[in-house]
């Protein structure tokens, strides 16, 4: 009798799982909620207003450009008369004209570390003839990283030394110079309690979208503009709490949908 009971219970475990995993008839695992919304992005041509509107948005925006191609992203950013231009982040921060990179933008250099992607971003403002291109850096909080998502900022920070109070244990004092990992966090305040940092612009982003060198030099110059363009993100400080405490699924997907509206984007 033991044994019935055993075998039935071993069945009907198989049954769940099986049909939680259940694929539609394509064979593949049938998106819903976020998902959805994620892979509509990926399917967007964008009209020469949508462009100059996600110019506006900032870093927000680079998911909504990923399916065009680099000449037609570039030629509607010359025609929305951007600062920075995609081919002028090829040319400063990776030494090639896009109409020398293959058609999915790689050129060889992806960035893993934000302290490398500062360094790229650093190139674009200098070559633009920003002066204190030296103290806009990038930043990420990577709480979420394991679930797929980064929460991402353009900064100015005054210093190349910083001494900060940890801001997950609230209490330890720590001194980071542009060799430290933990350097490219933003941090609103230094240990006496001075301000420190300007929040730039940020979004919270899916891994997915920064993964190749295309949708990183996308940031690259959606960030630049967004410096050059004097854009100022105070509200970053309690998104940064939220995204700490959990809250970062939300965080992204309220950000999209902004981003999404602004730029009539339907789908």
């Amino acid at each position: 009798m033991k044994m019935k009971k055993r075998a039935f219970t071993i069945c009907l475990c198989l049954v769940l799982i099986m049909a939680c995993a259940a694929p539609n008839g394509s064979g593949k695992s049938e998106p819903h909620g976020f998902g959805k919304a994620v892979l509509g992005v990926a399917q967007l041509v964008l009209s020469p207003f949508q462009i100059a509107a996600g110019l506006l948005e900032g870093i927000a925006s680079v998911p909504y450009y990923l399916s065009m191609s680099l000449q037609d992203i570039n030629q509607g950013m010359v025609a929305a008369d951007a600062k920075v231009t995609l081919d002028d982040t090829y040319e400063s921060a990776y030494g090639k004209r896009i109409k020398a990179v293959s058609p999915d933008g790689d050129t060889g250099e992806v960035f893993r570390r934000m302290k490398h992607a500062t360094e790229y971003f650093q190139k674009v403002l200098r070559r633009y003839g920003l002066k204190d291109a030296d103290h806009y850096i990038l930043t990420s909080i990577d709480t979420a990283t394991g679930k797929g998502y980064t929460l991402f900022a353009v900064v100015y920070r005054p210093r190349d030394t910083i001494r900060v109070i940890d801001k997950y244990d609230g209490t330890t004092i720590r001194t980071f110079t542009k060799e430290d990992r933990l350097y490219y966090e933003p941090f609103e305040k230094n240990a006496s309690g001075g301000k420190l940092d300007m929040i730039v612009d940020w979004s919270g982003l899916s891994r997915e979208f920064i993964a190749n060198q295309k949708g990183q030099a996308l940031m690259l110059t959606m960030a630049a503009n967004a410096v050059v363009n004097e854009k100022k993100s105070p509200d970053y400080w309690a998104i940064e709490k939220r995204w700490i405490a959990g809250d970062y699924e939300e965080i992204v997907q309220t950000k999209m949908n902004s981003v999404k509206n602004k730029m009539k984007i339907e789908n």
